[in-house]
Parts: C-alpha cells; structure tokens; sequence
C-alpha cells in the first residue's frame, strides 16, 4: 500500500495527528497540510490518490473552495475528496446531500467530525483499497 498516498488537509492537529497514525499504521504514505492554500500546492507535488479536507480553515468556506479548485484542475479532477468536518455542529447546517453537486460541493463524500478509526479506513479503502 506504500504506493497509496494520502493528503489531509486540515488546521488542526488534534484532527490531523490521529489520522494520520491510523493511515500508516495501514502502510498509506501520508502529508498533510495546515491551510487550503499549502494543502493546494502540496496536492500539485504530491499527487495524492484520495484528499481529506476540511471545510472551515482560513476561512469559514476555506475547504469549499479547495475543492472546486481541485475538481477543476487537470491534475485532481479525477482524486476522491473526503471532506471532513464540524460544520454541522457549528452552524447547524447539513451539506451532506449537497456531496457531489460538481458546481457547489464537488466532493466524493461528506462526513462529521469526529470520524472513528474505523470509520476512516472504511472510507479511504471505499475510494483507494
């Protein structure tokens, strides 16, 4: 699986760390990073085969607007996104049914924080094995 590659990219490292335990405790080489705007350019070096984003970073739609730019790029049209976040609980609304909707939430999957272990390998291995 060291060929499976995995970008988080998230603003909290208490999210961050145990996920990415979890991942290469399963041999998923793993980066991550800390805001949309890095987390765009280490996509580009990388070349992830499944991202894990988050919604509210540098701003409160940081994430959605990642992901747009991603699904329109050449390079990541076709890498599953996961999107990761606490946005339900901070403002009560549910994107979840919006997953998928190219123009507004291009993403491949919609889930809350937090997400069980095993919740998370389910998810990744449904998208990457």
């Amino acid at each position: 699986m060291a060929d499976k590659k995995i970008l988080i990219i998230d603003d909290d490292p208490d999210i961050i760390e145990p996920m990415k335990v979890v991942l290469e405790s399963r041999g998923y080489k793993i980066e991550t990073a800390m805001d949309s705007k890095k987390g765009l350019e280490k996509a580009d070096s990388f070349r992830p085969n499944l991202i894990i984003l988050d919604v509210m970073m540098e701003t409160n739609q940081a994430g959605f607007e990642a992901a747009r730019v991603l699904k329109q790029s050449d390079l990541h049209k076709n890498t599953p996104i996961i999107m990761l976040t606490a946005v339900k609980e901070k403002t009560g609304i549910n994107f979840k049914d919006a997953a998928g909707d190219e123009a507004w939430l291009p993403v491949d999957d919609f889930c809350d924080k937090p997400l069980k272990p095993d919740q998370l390998l389910d998810k990744v291995s449904r998208f990457i094995g």
